[in-house]
């Protein structure tokens, strides 16, 4: 006889999850990276997460230039400068202007897995040891409440700032407005509102105070521009400006021309020669007698 089969579906292990998810562990021995669950988990981008973690992966001296990274996934400029500023400013992500051995002016990218807090160096977090089975139990020991403390009266609630006025059109510089408004010439897609260029108004007029002209102003901003643009062009306009211009070499002044003498009729000999004023030539002078003509 045959034995009975049942199409019911198999009991689950006991303490698996009813639902969610189910992870299936690997012990990998290379080719791994370790992150935190403060980066991995943290609310907000998915693209800042995925860039935080290709950056952790990569090894020392790995290009991570907006470039580099717009290279790697398929997100545009926009957000992968979004992901760098949401990093930086989160404290994983530190860029720093340096000057190399040759006097060259370069940006480092430093990339920590815990970010930085308000102290420079601070301690490592205390992880407690789990006793192991031959460790003896401590005995135990009696505290006693400390005194109470009398209570401290509360401070008044100080009063909250208000919000920085937003900058004016009519404030800005005329130069930076006109340059702005120009950039729609170039590339019909920068159209921005008057807010917009008010805001970006001061980095130009701190470019151009640096000695910057208008037109390398506006073939930095409109060079390289990704084919579709995902957001408002105002927000790459603005990461371009964030970066302070290298300051312009003053001008090397040409060297002086040598003076050129004029032509002049020797008294003696009537033979042209160059001199400042007229007057006898060399061998007249060096004989002493102006020779006859």
């Amino acid at each position: 006889m045959a034995d009975p089969q049942s199409s019911a579906p198999s009991r689950a292990d006991a303490g698996v999850p009813t639902s969610g998810v189910i992870h299936v562990r690997t012990r990998l021995t290379a080719d791994f990276t370790v992150l935190a669950n403060a980066l991995v988990q943290r609310s907000g981008s998915a693209v800042t997460i995925g860039v935080a973690a290709y950056i952790a992966s990569l090894p020392d001296g790995a290009p991570v230039s907006i470039a580099a990274l717009c290279e790697h996934f398929t997100e545009g400029e926009i957000l992968i400068s979004r992901a760098l500023r949401e990093l930086e400013a989160a404290g994983y992500l530190e860029r720093r202007r340096e000057r190399g051995p040759k006097g060259r002016v370069r940006t480092r990218t430093y990339f920590r897995d815990v970010p930085r807090g308000d102290d420079p160096n601070p301690t490592p977090p205390f992880r407690p040891r789990r006793p192991g089975p031959e460790a003896a139990p401590k005995p135990a020991t009696t505290s006693f409440p400390a005194p109470a403390s009398p209570p401290t009266p509360a401070s008044p609630p100080t009063p909250a700032s208000p919000p920085a006025p937003a900058p004016s059109l009519a404030e800005a510089d005329p130069r930076a407005v006109a340059l702005l408004a120009s950039l729609r010439t170039v590339d019909p897609r920068l159209i921005l509102s008057g807010s917009e260029v008010a805001r970006l108004a001061p980095a130009v007029t701190r470019w151009l105070a640096s000695g910057v002209e208008p037109a390398r102003i506006t073939e930095s901003l409109t060079t390289g521009l990704p084919d579709r643009l995902r957001a408002r062009p105002s927000g790459i306009l603005a990461f371009r400006l964030a970066e302070p211009p290298l300051p312009v070499p003053a001008p090397t002044p040409p060297p002086a021309k040598p003076v050129v003498l004029p032509f002049q009729t020797c008294d003696g000999c009537e033979r042209a020669f160059r001199a400042a004023d007229p007057g006898l030539c060399r061998d007249c002078r060096s004989e002493g007698t102006p020779r006859a003509a």
